[in-house]
């Protein structure tokens, strides 16, 4: 369920007064993960890494009430549930949206994600959630990649995370994630609290 409510009813008031207007409101973050033990756990479960890093995205986003606000001109739309979007190649070669409702319960999690995935590559049609907090999410595993910058479109203002492929390091696996965030959701103490919470959550999901 989303509800469109006033700006001064939230805590981000001021931030929508300052940030709604500029031109470029986005901020990107990039913090390097360790992902040793998602990766092992992955390994020995047959779980995907990207559904993992996905579930654990949706865990530690739920914990920061800012993920549940997505601001637009007309004010602040407010959600009470979240899904992460992934991108799926489907069978036309075209690249197509998928949205994964988040749950808890990691099982249930990557059966949405397996079924809904499979239905957007095989249909080449993307797959939208309406009433859900949408996290976007991209990987390019073609190449070990520092940093992504995404293009800034006023039809998108969701927070967005992307990443490349991971690098192995004396038994170690490390991963550079960059996190969009639009600047009046949220302040750069929040997307900080938010991206140790994943390297927390990342760490301890095994």
């Amino acid at each position: 369920m989303k509800q469109l409510i006033d700006p001064k009813e939230t805590s981000r008031a001021r931030a929508f007064e300052l940030w709604m207007t500029s031109p470029m409101p986005m901020v990107t973050i990039t913090k390097t993960f360790d992902i040793s033990r998602l990766v092992r756990y992955g390994r020995r479960h047959n779980l995907k890494l990207n559904m993992l890093l996905c579930h654990c995205i949706g865990l530690a986003a739920k914990m920061q009430k800012e993920f549940y606000l997505l601001p637009s001109s007309e004010g602040f739309y407010k959600y009470d549930q979240l899904a992460i979007n992934v991108i799926v190649e489907g069978l036309d070669g075209q690249i197509h949206s998928c949205d994964i409702p988040m749950s808890d319960d990691l099982q249930q999690f990557n059966e949405a994600y397996q079924k809904l995935t499979k239905q957007v590559t095989e249909s080449s049609k993307s797959y939208f959630l309406d009433d859900y907090m949408i996290i976007g999410t991209s990987t390019l595993v073609e190449s070990e990649i520092d940093s992504i910058t995404n293009q800034y479109s006023e039809q998108f203002q969701n927070p967005f995370l992307a990443w490349g492929r991971y690098r192995k390091r004396c038994f170690r696996y490390t991963l550079p994630i960059s996190f969009q965030f639009h600047h009046v959701q949220m302040d750069g103490l929040h997307a900080a609290k938010f991206l140790e919470q994943l390297q927390e959550r990342i760490k301890h999901h095994a």
